[in-house]
């Protein structure tokens, strides 16, 4: 597949999500974004839910995992490189129309009482996310770290792991529960920049063993 056509699905993937996780805040009454998930902007009770689910989350989640299984193809072989690529699609860009197809209940269940199966599926996901998604972006740094001319990618992908692993453990620590909703987004942005810079690096490449 042409680069441009891989960078344009990965950045119509971020903007899906980005612009659902937005204007989902905006459709609801009193919505705080320090303080709730953006899970809750399309709960199973939200107005707009069903909607920013078709329409956002879900092909949102696809155009990731399409981005993050072609993506590994456009830089040289390492082992690292194409894992981390592959956990990426699965944990973040599956686990995106996951979520979307099984969103949480009312307020997003936070005591977790007499939960739906679509909130344990859920959480699950979520939580699958925040273990492994991180995870995925290091082992990514670690693999082009071993390529030529990808030490500044590799040091960003470390980077952009380390500080989300963080923000993961305020989010789950329950230290300042008030800004649970800024630590999501502070952890989702770092996730969506390192697409995009992935993404731009891409866009100036040919894929390896491709003949264009």
């Amino acid at each position: 597949m042409n680069n441009k056509i891989t960078f344009f699905i990965g950045i119509l993937g971020v903007g899906l999500f980005v612009v659902s996780s937005i204007i989902g805040g905006i459709l609801i009454e009193n919505y705080s974004l320090t303080s709730q998930f953006i899970s809750e902007t399309y709960a199973i009770d939200t107005e707009y839910g069903i909607i920013l689910r078709t329409f956002g989350f879900i092909p949102s989640g696809i155009l990731l995992t399409i981005f993050c299984f072609l993506g590994f193809k456009y830089f040289q072989p390492s082992k690292l490189t194409k894992i981390g690529f592959c956990g990426l699609g699965i944990f973040y860009g599956l686990a995106t129309v996951i979520v979307g197809f099984f969103p949480c209940d009312s307020g997003c269940n936070k005591e977790f009482v007499d939960p739906s199966i679509s909130q344990v599926i859920h959480n699950l996901t979520g939580l699958l996310t925040y273990i492994f998604v991180p995870i995925s972006i290091i082992l990514i740094g670690i693999g082009l770290k071993q390529l030529p001319n990808y030490n500044r990618l590799s040091i960003q992908a470390i980077t952009y792991g380390i500080i989300s692993i963080l923000f993961i453990y305020l989010l789950f620590s329950g230290f300042n529960p008030e800004y649970i909703g800024l630590y999501q987004r502070t952890i989702e942005t770092l996730f969506i920049i390192w697409i995009i810079t992935c993404a731009i690096a891409i866009k100036n490449k040919i894929p390896a063993g491709y003949n264009v």
